[in-house]
């Protein structure tokens, strides 16, 4: 993946240096979990309602007003020690860029349709955090706050991927932060604040098939980032779409399940199949529009 010498993002708070406290987690995308606390849209909801954002519609304000359970700790070093070590910190200045190119790519989409993009904050952790979602650890993954627009990574998970799931290269990893990315976009068309209230009224059956096209809809657009950005500044190289589709499949609900139990319960996925998770994010990549990212549209995502 081409990205040396590309702009970075200003919005990555750098919190390695810190701990957290306590609280109950609800984070929507955690990829790294098989069950989560997740919404998602009411099944058959009207698309141009999801997809706003292209035909100009104005959906009503999507903030989740909730009670935090507190922030983070910042970095215990002084400004001038961590300034440096940012700039001797190349996993650093890699997410800085990827944030700044889904920055770039979906203030163009946005403002396409006469809308301003509001760009999340990315967190970086190390072992845990307390979000205004509630206290996580590395092993919830990363993961995506509606109540603070913050994404949140601990870069450990990034060498789970390369050891556990086997699915390395850094387009694969710059696959992960857009698919948390795209649950902001989510947010900011207000699909996760109607989530919640659909989530309030649902069995966990339906909880669950709710969530799995939620995740699916932010692979999706994690794929539309990829196209945009490619196009644009020519970051993909050979072989790293196999590498972001190989990391897709990696994190599928059936292949981890099958990991960790030996058997498959579709009734309990979250995120989708392997299956399911690398054709949605195909289908964004080779469409570069929103509009193919409808994952409500059918019976069967």
């Amino acid at each position: 993946m081409r990205w040396e010498g590309g702009r970075e993002s200003e919005n990555v708070e750098d919190r390695r240096w810190g701990g957290g406290g306590g609280g109950l987690p609800f984070r929507i995308g955690g990829l790294g979990a098989i069950i989560i606390l997740i919404g998602g849209l009411l099944l058959g909801v009207d698309p141009e309602t999801l997809f706003s954002l292209l035909n100009g519609d104005q959906p009503q304000e999507q903030t989740q007003h909730q009670p935090g359970y507190g922030q983070g700790y910042g970095s215990s070093r002084p400004p001038q020690a961590e300034r440096q070590a940012t700039q001797e910190d190349p996993q650093k200045q890699f997410v800085s860029v990827v944030l700044a190119d889904t920055e770039d790519v979906w203030q163009q989409v946005f403002q396409s349709s006469g809308r301003t993009y509001e760009e999340p904050k990315l967190v970086l952790f190390t072992d845990r955090i307390d979000s205004a979602c509630g206290m996580a650890s590395t092993a919830s993954g990363p993961f995506y706050c509606p109540r603070d627009h913050k994404v949140y990574l601990d870069l450990a998970f990034f060498e789970e991927m390369k050891n556990r799931f086997h699915a390395p290269g850094e387009f694969a990893e710059a696959y992960v932060i857009a698919h948390e990315v795209g649950h902001h976009v989510q947010n900011s068309l207000g699909i996760l604040r109607q989530a919640n209230s659909q989530r309030a009224q649902s069995d966990e059956r339906r909880s669950n098939a709710i969530s799995v096209r939620l995740e699916l809809q932010a692979d999706c657009l994690a794929g539309v980032w990829a196209y945009h950005a490619d196009r644009t500044k020519h970051i993909i190289e050979q072989g790293d779409v196999e590498a972001a589709m190989n990391a897709a499949a990696a994190i599928g609900d059936d292949r981890l399940q099958r990991q960790a139990r030996g058997v498959v319960v579709p009734d309990s996925f979250t995120h989708g199949s392997s299956a399911q998770r690398v054709g949605w994010f195909k289908r964004g990549l080779d469409s570069g529009s929103t509009r193919q990212c409808d994952t409500f549209a059918s019976n069967t995502p």
